[in-house]
């Protein structure tokens, strides 16, 4: 039997996913989405174009690759068809490689409003949630009232549609949060005609079918494993299992079954909204390091936090997914840059740790240790990569105990160097 191999980030995400998943997808016939919703943001760029995907798997533009949304996802039908509107110039077969999970569950209008609701009345204390509506729909998941795929094609959907609607009002009229749903509504309804075309069906049964019948898999991930649910900083994280084992319950595989994982990461540190961020940047190296990265969300727009690579945060995520190979990205934004830093450990209350910290606070510092950057040019294999960036990729390893295999050195999907 066939294993399903596992790629997901290892920060607080934005680490080039969606670059990855293409690059890999050749060798691969099925690319399955395990968890998360239109707050991820896939940035694929090839033949001199940007490509973004926010909930239609990454391996869509690969000819002959079957593409699955799994139960784990929420999805937006309104972001769902507006993808599709984008891709159509690119004449994909996407109606005979897109399969979607009956059980995934479903963003309805209101539950983008309550999104919104929520974070105002957190006040000084907002979690930087992007506005999608994710919370609020895995929340109606834990509370056994959500909607899913395959209720669209039930005959009374408009019923329960409405009876979950009618659920958020009265939160949002307790929160005296003003609102009006009427041009959402309709966009939502003209999306879900368009969802109805697409083959909604038990996933699961089809993913351990395709094992039994020795088809190569691999399964994306989408934000980070340091805002996994469990995991990450909470509470500012995300609303799902970003770790390999989301993997298991999102697309209803064994554990057994899961092979590789590959462990994505940034040669530097970036995040989104708030929370802690041990080696954050602030002033004009944070300002270089955002601008040299281009550092702002697919999804959102908005700019992310930078900072230095944090070893013991990273040696974390390894341990808790298990990952086998570890692929860094963007090794290319640390060139020219001047004196390089990696936190390798912290101090807390004169005690140094690898220990990553619930709540980092005042309490806490970073140990960092120096590298010299490297220069820019072109690189077409890693014997040709500077001493300066050898020995940084080797501390790296060194210290998670774990190879790197391939290093990213520009968006395009060509400019990727295999170790």
């Amino acid at each position: 039997m066939a294993k399903v191999d596992v790629l997901l980030g290892l920060q607080w995400g934005d680490e080039g996913k969606g670059k990855v998943v293409d690059y890999l997808a050749p060798n691969y016939e099925v690319i399955a989405r395990f968890q998360g919703g239109p707050n991820a943001g896939h940035t694929l760029e090839f033949d001199g174009k940007k490509h973004v995907l926010h909930q239609i798997p990454s391996g869509i533009f690969r000819e002959g690759t079957t593409n699955i949304i799994g139960n784990g996802v929420v999805l937006d039908p309104i972001t769902f068809e507006k993808e599709l509107i984008d891709l159509q110039p690119y004449n994909l077969d996407i109606i005979g490689s897109l399969i979607l999970s009956s059980k995934a569950q479903m963003i309805i209008p209101s539950h983008r409003v309550l999104d919104a609701a929520f974070e105002k009345s957190k006040g000084d204390f907002k979690i930087g949630s992007t506005l999608r509506g994710i919370g609020p729909t895995y929340q109606d998941k834990m509370a056994r009232i959500g909607l899913r795929l395959g209720d669209v094609n039930a005959k009374d959907f408009d019923q329960r549609y409405q009876a979950l609607k009618d659920r958020h009002c009265e939160t949002l009229d307790r929160l005296e949060y003003d609102y009006d749903l009427s041009d959402q509504e309709a966009a939502f309804f003209k999306a879900i005609e368009v969802l109805r075309s697409y083959r909604i069906v038990n996933t699961e049964y089809l993913i351990n079918d395709l094992l039994v019948k020795g088809r190569s898999i691999l399964a994306e991930g989408a934000q980070g494993s340091l805002l996994d649910i469990d995991f990450g900083s909470y509470p500012y994280v995300t609303s799902s299992n970003t770790i390999s084992a989301g993997a298991c319950t999102g697309l209803g595989i064994s554990p057994r079954h899961v092979g590789e994982v590959f462990g994505i990461f940034k040669a530097y540190c970036t995040r989104v909204g708030s929370g802690p961020f041990p080696t954050e940047l602030s002033g004009a190296k944070g300002d270089k390091l955002r601008q040299q990265g281009n550092e702002f969300g697919a999804t959102t727009g908005r700019p992310r936090r930078c900072g230095w690579l944090d070893i013991p945060a990273l040696k974390y995520a390894t341990m808790l997914n298990g990952v086998t190979q570890l692929f860094m990205m963007k090794v290319d934004i640390l060139s020219d840059i001047g004196e390089i830093n990696l936190c390798d450990s912290y101090s807390h209350q004169g005690q140094d740790t690898e220990e990553f910290p619930v709540d980092f606070n005042e309490d806490w510092s970073v140990n960092l240790k120096a590298f010299k950057s490297w220069s820019h040019h072109a690189f077409n294999s890693y014997s040709q990569f500077p001493d300066e960036l050898k020995a940084y990729i080797s501390y790296i390893e060194q210290r998670t105990d774990v190879p790197i295999n391939l290093i990213s050195i520009g968006p395009d999907r060509e400019s990727t160097i295999l170790k």
